[in-house]
């Protein structure tokens, strides 16, 4: 079979001995609802056609092994000395190890790639609104300066997700960021009646430009309302589908 389409960073893809890609719903073997690409170990697919789509995967990155956290919405980050068997609660891994590729699950949520090519170190962080506003993005940043890295070399990736024209939120919402980061205003867009449009890549590009990353890519790719090509769970709950499949985003150090 042949490898899955991925998209790549320009920042990253500039940087030596690092691989990486951002990988959709295209090019897998599931079927239905999980068609064809779901590397969801926590969805309700068939469990071979999704190790058989992790394998395709690991497989175009070309790495030994390929890693996934249980993700839980936290800014959690985990260090990968080694492969593990079992998938610890976190959401965001980091290692200095070639050939194990980092892979985070996604189907709105905002998938971040980190790599500091300088010292070998990179990070992968899974920031859906709830790890955003809890600093996950800021937790792989010193979990990598911890391994050596500094984060003015640092070049991060921003990945498919919802974008602001799909992602309609009320009123408590904004309430909650606006209460938390008074500046989070602006990323609000006057919507119907008292609901409004929130932009969680702004949000997490904002936050890396604070943080001092200046190599910075976003891709804009808005899982939402590009149905060919990715997985989303706000599509599937406006449509009253029972289940979603995950997009994959990967980040590898070259052996």
């Amino acid at each position: 079979m042949t490898q899955p389409p991925n998209t790549l960073a320009h920042h990253l893809s500039t940087l030596s001995g690092i691989t990486h890609g951002f990988f959709g719903r295209k090019g897998g073997v599931s079927t239905g609802l999980y068609e064809s690409l779901n590397i969801g170990e926590g969805s309700g697919d068939d469990a071979q056609a999704i190790r058989d789509n992790r394998e395709l995967i690991r497989d175009a990155i070309d790495a030994e092994y390929l890693l996934s956290c249980f993700q839980i919405h936290s800014a959690k980050v985990v260090t990968v000395a080694e492969p593990w068997k079992t998938r610890p609660q976190a959401d965001a891994m980091v290692t200095d190890k070639p050939g194990i590729a980092l892979c985070i699950l996604t189907a709105d949520c905002v998938p971040i790639l980190f790599a500091d090519p300088t010292a070998k170190v990179i990070g992968a962080a899974h920031a859906g609104w709830k790890g955003a506003l809890g600093g996950v993005a800021e937790a792989t940043i010193e979990a990598m300066e911890e391994m050596g890295a500094d984060r003015s070399n640092i070049t991060a990736a921003i990945g498919p997700a919802i974008q602001q024209a799909s992602y309609e939120v009320g009123p408590e919402f904004r309430d909650t960021w606006v209460g938390t980061y008074e500046w989070t205003d602006r990323l609000f867009k006057a919507g119907e009646s008292d609901h409004s449009y929130f932009d969680l890549t702004g949000y997490i590009q904002a936050i890396l430009l604070r943080e001092g990353i200046s190599a910075i890519d976003n891709l804009g790719h808005d899982t939402c309302a590009m149905e060919d090509d990715y997985f989303s769970n706000r599509r599937r709950n406006h449509r009253g589908e029972p289940d979603y499949g995950r997009n994959g985003s990967v980040i590898m150090l070259e052996a």
